[in-house]
């Protein structure tokens, strides 16, 4: 329940910051602050029901993530169905990622939709213990229904540093000689996205947090999803994904490197994750 409340707050100030930049914006080109805010929650609805219907067809066609049957993949399969049976969920598609960085992400809109994708360099990087802890993470955000919610986070924040943006050349080429109205707008055209950025950021690492501890338990086994981590983490380094770092949060480790990706990362560090996974099987006594 706590991650719940926490998820929704963080929602509403998106969606408070998405209308802030409406207002601005409705107050620069057509002298009405209230229409502006309304117009953009408006369109921030539209934004979210894309969101729930595509984001799985986008995010796969994306990465070029083709679907593979029991007779392609029959170990990721086998592992992924004993984990659906331990944890009572319907088995998702699973799909391969043809890029040699190893890495893992689900999508799909709920449980009976979802797609689990790994790459080829995660199956060619870890053992069968550590690759049942790497899916049981991905299987516990479609049982958390964690896609969806990081799926409408990234696309609000996407929309929100685009209005921001749209407010600022707005008050650059034309709109309101106000003096106080252009200093609010550009206010906000500065510190919005920072701050959708920031929420997103919320968002995304205690779902990464509740997935590693829900997956762990899932398995039985919090140690093979620490040391799966752990490598992971330093493969990433050696050898990034190309991609657009917006789809970080997808991952079960950030993929990209440098610029904005390393700044504001929507993934916690992974000495934290190892601990508290570490913390975990101590406390519940799996050796």
């Amino acid at each position: 329940m706590g991650y719940r409340i926490k998820t929704f707050g963080l929602f509403g100030l998106m969606a408070a910051l998405f209308a802030a930049v409406g207002w601005a914006v409705g107050g620069i080109f057509a002298d009405d602050w209230l229409v502006g805010a309304l117009a953009f929650l408006g369109l921030a609805i539209i934004i979210n029901l894309i969101s729930y219907l595509y984001s799985k067809q986008i995010v796969l066609k994306a990465y070029r993530a083709k679907i593979v049957t029991p007779s392609e993949a029959p170990k990721l399969h086998r592992i992924v169905q004993g984990i659906a049976m331990k944890a009572d969920m319907p088995m998702p598609e699973l799909a391969i990622v043809p890029s040699n960085t190893p890495n893992a992400f689900a999508t799909g809109r709920n449980p009976d939709d979802a797609v689990v994708a790994v790459t080829k360099g995660l199956l060619n990087l870890l053992d069968e213990k550590e690759l049942e802890g790497v899916l049981a993470h991905e299987m516990a955000h479609v049982q958390n229904r964690d896609i969806l919610v990081m799926s409408v986070a990234a696309t609000l924040a996407g929309a929100i540093a685009f209005a921001a943006r749209f407010a600022f050349y707005g008050t650059l080429f034309g709109g309101r000689d106000n003096a106080a109205s252009l200093a609010i707008v550009m206010l906000a055209a500065i510190t919005a996205p920072i701050a959708a950025m920031l929420v997103q950021m919320g968002i995304s690492r205690s779902r990464e947090y509740k997935a590693d501890a829900t997956g762990a338990r899932m398995i039985g086994n919090p140690q093979a999803l620490a040391n799966a981590l752990l490598k992971l983490e330093s493969a990433n380094q050696r050898r990034p994904m190309e991609g657009s770092p917006t789809n970080a949060h997808m991952f079960i480790v950030n993929p990209f490197r440098g610029g904005m990706a390393g700044l504001f990362s929507t993934h916690p560090p992974i000495e934290e994750r190892v601990r508290k996974l570490e913390h975990l099987e101590s406390r519940l006594g799996y050796y």
